[in-house]
């Protein structure tokens, strides 16, 4: 989710549900190190349970980073050996670590003993040609054997050479039956699935199985989907019965950081999905889209599309 997703993103999604466990998009560790960490890793506290997504490769490196979250606050680590971008790649971290997994395990390892906190992993199934069986078993074995207890499988092969990152989302065929074998295989570990789940209603029978499920670009480009979140992990009610009550939920967080300084497109660009597929929800994405980017742009931009949704939504009931 780099490029996607950032604090005030996590925020609109924790108005939506209380209970799922959010996550930084990844952060290189170089940069957590020698970049402004304030602006990379602060946070609101109602983003808690929140985890740090960290990228890299340098054992050293990375148990620095680790320290650094701790210290912020951050409730987990999680290295990222799941992303397949060239760039990625190019900083020899991501999914091309699939190949290397005593490195990844040494990373682990120094991550681990430089904090408190528990250290995860987030992985593919395999990459290139690897044996879907032989490699993702070698990978989960190796790493685990540093007592990391906790991995997040995408449930697709990356293939690093030919395929664009998008196209990695979409075209390796999904093998949910072999991360739940991972878990049989190795019922004391913590296995999630990811990848290709777009509802909960999708997601919920894996966790018969399985001990969680991670919803990435279906949950930004449709947000409410999380609002079956709580009901399913929790048995609880999501804070916001409604996406009217979501919006306004935001206005307050919208008002505190237009006076801080910042734009409010920053904010509203995580939030043209609420309405998708509703009544009103095309004009909702236009009139945000729009108006968040004018000078002076403020929450009256947000209470103004509210009202234009409503009011299509009034008007395709009348018409029922």
């Amino acid at each position: 989710m780099m490029d996607w997703t950032d604090r005030h993103c996590r925020f609109f999604h924790r108005q939506i549900s209380h209970h799922a466990q959010l996550y930084t998009e990844m952060v290189t560790a170089n940069a957590v190190r020698f970049g402004d960490r304030k602006k990379l890793l602060d946070y609101d506290a109602v983003e808690h349970p929140l985890v740090l997504q960290l990228g890299g490769s340098d054992p050293a490196a990375l148990a620095e980073a680790s320290k650094i979250g701790e210290d912020f606050g951050y409730a987990e680590i999680n290295l990222n050996v799941g992303c397949p971008s060239d760039r990625v790649q190019g900083g020899h971290f991501g999914a091309c670590l699939m190949a290397e997994p005593k490195l990844v395990a040494d990373c682990i390892a120094a991550m681990s003993k430089a904090v408190k906190i528990p250290v995860t992993v987030k992985c593919r199934i395999g990459i290139d040609d690897q044996d879907e069986e032989q490699a993702l078993q070698n990978f989960v074995e190796t790493v685990a054997q540093t007592g990391c207890t906790s991995f997040i499988v995408h449930a697709r092969k990356a293939w690093l050479q030919g395929l664009s990152p998008k196209e990695n989302r979409e075209i390796p065929p999904l093998n949910y039956d072999r991360v739940h074998r991972l878990k049989k295989s190795m019922p004391h570990l913590k296995i999630h699935l990811n990848g290709g789940l777009e509802t909960m209603a999708q997601a919920t029978p894996h966790l018969e199985n399985l001990d969680g499920v991670m919803l990435g670009r279906s949950a930004y480009h449709m947000p409410w989907i999380l609002n079956d979140v709580d009901s399913a992990i929790a048995n609880t009610v999501s804070p916001c019965l409604t996406r009217r009550d979501a919006v306004l939920a935001m206005i307050p967080y919208i008002d505190k950081q237009i006076a801080s300084g910042l734009f409010l497109h920053r904010i509203t660009r995580h939030m043209l999905g609420l309405y998708h597929a509703q009544p009103g929800g095309r004009m909702w994405r236009q009139s945000i889209s729009t108006e968040s980017c004018k000078t002076g742009a403020d929450s009256n931009v947000i209470l103004r599309a509210l009202e234009v949704v409503e009011a299509q939504a009034a008007k395709q009931a009348e018409a029922a």
